[in-house]
């Protein structure tokens, strides 16, 4: 009867040698397989399964910041030259206004106060102008404006050679005009309880509280004008003047 083979025998006939392996490959630690590229597949398979989640939950924040904080606007005129020019980008704080009224000097975006008919549009139609205006590459003409806080509530504004008096006091100087002179007289305007005039920075191309757009109710502010964000060129913010906190009281008086 043949000798049996000893177990370090069968050991060593068992392990390949070296020589005898693929090339590129190698043996896996602790007996494992060498993964394999499926795994990638699975990855990219589960990212695209996430995808649409992460979406949803991207255009659900962006339409809380939309409706509570933050909105993007595009200026379409030039009625506020040369603080905001054509194709500027601008961002409205919808919530400082719930805890202080708007005051002098600041720029505001609000609706029509006399808005006409609205033209039928499907929900798809809405909702695209919804997302576009909320980011700021289009906008309403029709719908917003944007315009300076001159008058407040009980004041009374009046327009002698393009110079603005609020209560017979003269407005200090105005820098932030645009440098057309402007001659014209309008007014007086009494502005009514928890209503604004609003007058445009262009004071010759702007169509304003002197003339179609009457006094601004505060339910139709929809925040204030903070920053320009495009073009990049344009960065910067945007703020009142040192009388905005000024009640016409205190102005220096007219000349």
């Amino acid at each position: 009867m043949p000798d049996e083979p000893s177990s370090s025998e069968t050991l060593q006939r068992d392990i390949p040698a070296a020589e005898d392996r693929p090339v590129g490959k190698s043996a896996a630690p602790d007996g494992g397989t060498p993964p394999k590229s499926g795994s990638k597949k699975r990855s990219r398979l589960a990212f695209l399964t996430e995808l649409p989640a992460l979406l949803f939950i991207s255009l659900a924040l962006a339409l809380v910041i939309k409706t509570f904080v933050f909105q993007a606007f595009y200026i379409p005129s030039e009625s506020m030259l040369p603080t905001l020019e054509v194709g500027d980008r601008v961002l409205v704080n919808k919530v400082g206004y719930r805890f202080h009224p708007p005051r002098r000097g600041d720029i505001i975006v609000f609706e029509d106060p006399n808005p006409g008919p609205e033209a039928d549009r499907s929900a798809l139609s809405d909702f695209w102008h919804w997302l576009t205006e909320g980011l700021g590459v289009s906008s309403n003409p029709e719908k917003d404006f944007i315009k300076r806080v001159i008058g407040l509530p009980g004041e009374t504004v009046e327009i002698r050679r393009g110079t603005v008096y609020i209560d017979g006091r003269k407005l200090p100087d105005e820098p932030y005009v645009s440098s057309i002179a402007d001659t014209s007289d309008s007014g007086p305007f009494e502005v009514p309880p928890e209503q604004l005039f609003v007058m445009g920075d262009n004071r010759t191309a702007s169509s304003d509280s002197r003339t179609s757009l009457s006094y601004i109710p505060y339910d139709r502010v929809i925040g204030r004008t903070f920053v320009i964000i495009w073009p990049p060129s344009s960065l910067r913010w945007v703020s009142g003047l040192d009388y905005a906190l000024a009640p016409a009281a205190l102005l220096p008086l007219a000349a």
